[in-house]
């Protein structure tokens, strides 16, 4: 419980009046659907009804961006950024006392975070995961609904993470998060940027509206670790918001502080020597793909930004267990692979698919699919990327909401069809991906892409658990029910 003056002081538009100053605050909110009496509810985006609603529950103050009749209100110039603000206080200012590590970029942010994260355990330091697959806080993992949370949910569980012991906190800072000042108040000690491609255009309308989300965060980092090989990473750099080094795996390795060389890939993972500002050494990483060299990269890059010996660093790697639902092979208990990943971009795409050509024996069968109510531009994109490295495509769905699932599937056909690729149709995911499984052969991988690490299906009217690695695994046991002989109903 706080007192309003100590809450709101030099973030609300105007002073707080007299009467309100000894108000007591008992939890804050901008979700209207959450307030109870005690509850200082912010107005984010100035909704009339929501204002009502917050009032009729009880609220004891209400913030907006301009007056109302609704009693009592105060006025913030931006109320999402004194919501913000007001968070960090509500729950002690934990951000303040925590090294802060935050990792942005279109692809590669979870597997640098996991990356960060298991570096840093590995040398004895208590850290904790702010992410996309889950939070973590010691050994303990924590469901996650958002890439980055709600201010109250970052500073809460910042908190926890502070009370656990932890010194240490890598955090995933989404695009959407930056943009909406979830992370205002919060100081980094050191920012990582992985790449920029097509992403999230529903919401950000521009690349360069969204680059400027991203370039928020190293507005606020004490330091950086830049991709050279990235056009935006060069841009952040010349643009030197704070001091950073950079990073490449395919650019000259001597105008960078970090990078790999001597790449030696194999199917499960691959060697390289890191060269780094204070020396050099030996890199054995189980991840496959050259993608997965480039995060790793970052990530050390990152731990030796803090001062992680670079030793300790370059050898933790050898015991990463990888990273959930990016490349994960899954039992499929047959003579082919299955792997799933979360690409969803035609960058991601690409990425994998590459990696996957090179150590493929048979054919590779693609299935993904596009998400809908987001962006349609990129969809064409990706049936293209998908075509082009694959020998048969499978279009289904991924997370549709309320659109259309045939006209998500109209607006990628047009990539498909730009490659001489055969592919099918099948918008059933489950019947989809039972149907790649039953035309999989000795030697041939199944991708499964865009859900990688989710365990749910979002559909027109609910939300439905589904499982990737459950069915899988229900098709590898109908194969050994047939004596090794694939499933097939369709």
């Amino acid at each position: 419980m706080m007192k309003l003056s100590s809450l709101l002081q030099g973030i609300c538009s105007q002073p707080i009046p007299q009467e309100l100053q000894d108000v007591a605050i008992t939890s804050i909110t901008q979700d209207s659907r959450q307030v109870q009496p005690g509850t200082l509810f912010f107005s984010v985006d100035g909704c009339a009804a929501h204002l009502r609603e917050a009032e009729e529950k009880g609220a004891a103050i209400l913030v907006s961006s301009q007056s109302h009749s609704h009693s009592p209100v105060l006025t913030a110039e931006n109320p999402r950024l004194a919501y913000s603000l007001a968070c960090s206080r509500f729950y002690g200012s934990p951000a303040s006392r925590l090294c802060l590590i935050g990792v942005t970029g279109t692809n590669g942010k979870t597997s640098i975070s996991f990356l960060i994260h298991h570096i840093l355990t590995c040398c004895g330091i208590k850290t904790g995961l702010i992410g996309t697959v889950y939070n973590k806080i010691g050994a303990v993992e924590l469901p996650a609904h958002y890439t980055t949370p709600d201010a109250a949910q970052l500073h809460q569980l910042l908190a926890k993470m502070e009370e656990a012991g932890c010194t240490h906190v890598v955090l995933e800072a989404s695009s959407h998060a930056l943009a909406q000042h979830r992370l205002a108040g919060c100081v980094f000690d050191c920012a990582a940027f992985s790449n920029l491609t097509q992403d999230h255009l529903d919401y950000h309308k521009t690349m360069e509206n969204y680059y400027q989300a991203k370039r928020q965060l190293f507005r606020q980092a004490r330091q950086a670790v830049l991709n050279w090989d990235d056009e935006s990473g060069r841009r952040l750099y010349q643009e030197n918001l704070c001091p950073s080094a950079v990073y490449t795996v395919q650019g000259d390795s001597a105008k960078t502080d970090y990078a790999a060389v001597n790449i030696q890939p194999h199917a499960r993972g691959s060697r390289f020597l890191f060269l780094a500002r204070q020396g050099k050494e030996q890199v054995v990483l189980p991840m496959p793909g050259r993608f997965s060299v480039e995060n790793a990269v970052a990530a050390l890059g990152t731990a030796c930004q803090l001062g992680v010996p670079l030793q300790d660093a370059a050898q933790s790697l050898a015991c990463c267990p990888g990273v959930p639902g990016r490349m994960e092979v899954l039992p499929a208990g047959a003579d082919f692979t299955v792997m799933r990943d979360y690409a969803h971009t035609a960058d991601g795409l690409e990425k994998v698919l590459s990696m996957v050509r090179e150590t493929t024996e048979g054919r590779i069968i693609t299935l993904f699919g596009c998400a809908g109510q987001r962006d349609r531009t990129k969809r064409r994109e990706m049936g293209a990327m998908a075509a082009r490295y694959s020998d048969l495509v499978i279009l289904t769905s991924d997370n549709p909401r309320q659109e259309p699932e045939e006209q998500i599937a109209q607006d990628t056909i047009p990539g498909l069809k730009e490659y001489k690729t055969p592919y099918q149709v099948i918008l059933n995911r489950e019947e989809a991906i039972a149907c790649a499984f039953a035309q999989c052969q000795r030697g041939d991988v199944l991708l499964l892409a865009g859900k990688g690490h989710e365990d749910y299906q979002a559909l027109k009217d609910k939300t439905v658990y589904f499982n990737e690695r459950d069915l899988v695994a229900r098709l590898a046991g109908t194969i050994e029910k047939n004596g090794g002989t694939a499933y097939n109903n369709l």
